[in-house]
């Protein structure tokens, strides 16, 4: 997953709001989201060739998503990134001890970002990075966005999707699902000036710059947009819209989605 934004604590019905886009090789086997048949409660899309997943939320309301670091030059890890989002969903550790489990082993993995998200936990947010000289840090309240960098850098459509969030969280007439995967789908063009250097040439910044990937050619792009609302009742609704190429364009093959109760009370703040 390639870009994530998301509003923490930061509205009357929201304990979070999530808005996400995995990118990816058209040719890497995925399944779409769906509740896990080898983990009863859990819900989201898998990674067919190692198993784990890209975004995944549970019964709970425990919820993890995780992205790479743009790292051109860098080496293989030893394991898959998509374990840390399949291993926390589901599980009883408390939020705390598995962020630092993570950090302690990071360098097992390539670089990575993970989100982390527990409603019922004292801290109940909590950004994770290999990359990041903190490695564990709580993330407070408010719009934040994410993508192949740190948390909260300002690469263009990092800074967009999160003011997208913003002013829909500001509009109570806004239809929120319909502005946020319209956000999602947003392949506007950022000018030179404003993208990040991150070693892979400027042509392929320019290809890895809009909120929606398109890049056939590479036989890469953005495979599914994501929706997760947690409220403060207890309700979690969740879609997943997929996407994939049709000639120089890409077309949606279908939206999934979930609507449950959280299991766990989601304490007043």
């Amino acid at each position: 997953m390639c870009l994530i934004g998301f509003a923490l604590d930061a509205h009357d019905d929201f304990v979070l709001l999530l808005a996400a886009n995995r990118d990816e090789y058209y040719a890497r086997e995925a399944a779409p989201a769906a509740w896990w048949s080898d983990r009863a409660g859990t819900w989201g899309g898998r990674d067919c060739v190692a198993g784990g997943s890209w975004l995944a939320v549970d019964r709970h309301g425990r919820l993890a998503a995780v992205t790479n670091v743009r790292e051109p030059a860098a080496a293989p890890g030893r394991r898959s990134r998509g374990e840390l989002v399949a291993d926390f969903v589901g599980a009883d550790v408390p939020i705390d001890a598995w962020a630092q489990q993570v950090a302690a082993r990071g360098d097992d993995y390539p670089g990575f970002n993970l989100l982390l998200f527990d409603p019922a936990a004292q801290r109940p947010a909590l950004y994770v990075s290999n990359r990041h000289p903190g490695r564990v840090l709580e993330v407070p309240p408010g719009v934040h966005g994410l993508s192949n960098h740190l948390l909260d850098s300002n690469w263009p459509k990092v800074t967009t999707l999160t003011q997208r969030i913003a002013e829909v969280l500001g509009d109570a007439r806004a239809p929120l699902e319909a502005v946020l995967l319209e956000a999602l789908a947003d392949r506007s063009q950022p000018p030179d000036e404003a993208l990040p250097d991150t070693g892979v040439g400027l042509v392929r910044e320019r290809i890895l710059a809009p909120a929606m990937i398109v890049a056939p050619g590479l036989g890469y792009g953005t495979r599914a947009s994501t929706l997760v609302a947690i409220r403060r009742d207890g309700r979690i609704e969740t879609v997943e819209r997929g996407w994939t190429p049709d000639g120089d364009a890409v077309r949606i093959t279908g939206d999934r989605r979930a609507r449950f109760n959280a299991t766990r009370r989601i304490p007043a703040r």
